[in-house]
């Protein structure tokens, strides 16, 4: 067996079971506190209410047992069963042009990783989000959605796609950093425009009508030396009854959104400090460092991938044969994730950190009272457990949990 064979199938059944270890205690501990609702919410939240979040929180993580199988299965079909080898091989022996033939690959492995997933997704949205009350999205809107999501995903990506193997058949030993540049460029771009042209393409944005909202909006945006483009309201109730709002785009392209079900379930005093936490991380520019972070990992890891690139162990471990920049491309993200969970923590630390940040911002400029009554409200309409395990939330959430940011915000009432 190939040293890397080994090293992969070592680091693949360790992440596994880490991940399914994780999972496991996270259904365990809810379910242990399923029956009793946390002193500090008991005034707020029903014992119903606390089970019914219990209960979508132990469904979702048992199908995110499921998830972790498929996905192996689909790592080791691509790599060691030879799906990827088997792919690389048809595409060279129809498509004489190199670069055509590791888009046709590149772009295969896509289609084929989304159609396994589809019925996983389905089933997330007409199954568990159905039982409990949270999807309103009708089935031809579903594939309407993943139609429309395909034709961009090939008028965007496809060009981006082309311009970086290209970049690296003609670049030299430095594509990798021309390749950053471009698809740092490409992101960007998606930015400023996601706002006024991609987003209207799924949901109807409308200006939020004149009122106490408004006013109140108005006046905070003032206080905190924010401008953007115009507030909206977005009819995310069409596809579920989750409620959210945030804020989008860069530079003059900045604008707010409200969703549909944000208004209905909260007052204005509550939308307002909803807002002035997100404002928080604008004030603290968490949204550019989080940019400078990934654009820096990218840049890190299209290096390594400048080095396994021409490396025939990396090939040869994970039974490719034909040594190429698409199968190189495919191989590297595909097993990405098996080498990098260890640093998931370290992600979720640093969000966390910054949701506090912007959580002390809100509390500064807005009232704290008005902060939990909207966070409990969330927690409560959103079904989110009250009770996650203390490990799994070090591994995934990038939010505290409610006892935490409760607490904090009740301490700076009183101080």
């Amino acid at each position: 067996m190939n040293t890397f064979t080994l090293i992969f199938l070592i680091a693949l059944t360790l992440t596994t079971g880490l991940r399914a270890w994780l999972a496991t205690r996270q259904i365990r501990h809810v379910t242990q506190n399923r029956d009793q609702v946390p002193a500090a919410f008991v005034n707020q939240i029903s014992l119903e209410q606390h089970q019914k979040a219990a209960d979508y929180t132990v469904a979702k993580s048992r199908l995110s047992l499921l998830q972790i199988a498929l996905e192996v299965v689909v790592v080791l079909g691509f790599t060691l069963a030879g799906g990827l080898d088997w792919l690389a091989r048809f595409w060279a022996g129809h498509i004489d042009q190199a670069l055509v033939a590791n888009v046709a690959l590149i772009g295969s492995v896509i289609v084929l990783s989304g159609l396994i997933e589809l019925p996983m997704d389905m089933y997330r949205k007409f199954g568990l989000e159905q039982r409990f009350g949270f999807n309103t999205m009708t089935v031809p809107q579903f594939l309407r959605d993943m139609a429309l999501q395909f034709v961009l995903g090939a008028m965007l990506g496809l060009p981006l796609l082309f311009a970086v193997l290209w970049i690296i058949a003609t670049a030299g030993s430095y594509w990798w950093l021309y390749a950053w540049l471009v698809w740092v460029g490409f992101n960007l771009t998606i930015l400023a425009i996601y706002p006024n042209f991609i987003a209207p393409l799924f949901n109807k944005f409308e200006p939020l009508p004149d009122g106490e909202l408004k006013q109140r909006i108005g006046q905070l945006l003032q206080k905190c030396g924010f401008a953007a483009q115009g507030l909206f309201v977005m009819d995310g109730s069409k596809r579920s009854r989750h409620g959210n709002a945030y804020f989008t785009g860069f530079g003059k392209s900045k604008r707010i959104v409200l969703f549909d079900t944000l208004i209905k379930h909260l007052q204005s005093s509550e939308i307002e400090a909803v807002l002035a936490h997100e404002l928080g991380h604008f004030h603290h520019r968490h949204v550019l460092k989080r940019m400078v972070w990934v654009f820096g990992m990218s840049l890190a890891f299209l290096w390594v991938l400048n080095l396994l690139m021409t490396s025939p162990w990396f090939f040869a471990g994970l039974n490719v044969s034909q040594m190429g920049a698409g199968a190189g491309f495919v191989l590297f993200f595909m097993v990405l994730p098996v080498f990098t969970l260890p640093l998931q923590p370290l992600s979720s630390v640093y969000s966390r950190k910054h949701e506090f940040e912007a959580d002390a911002y809100a509390a500064q400029h807005a009232e704290a009272d008005d902060l939990v009554s909207a966070l409990i409200k969330l927690y409560r309409d959103n079904a989110a457990t009250l009770t996650p395990d203390s490990l799994y939330s070090l591994f995934y959430d990038s939010h505290p949990n409610a006892q935490q940011r409760v607490a904090r915000l009740s301490a700076s009432v009183h101080n």
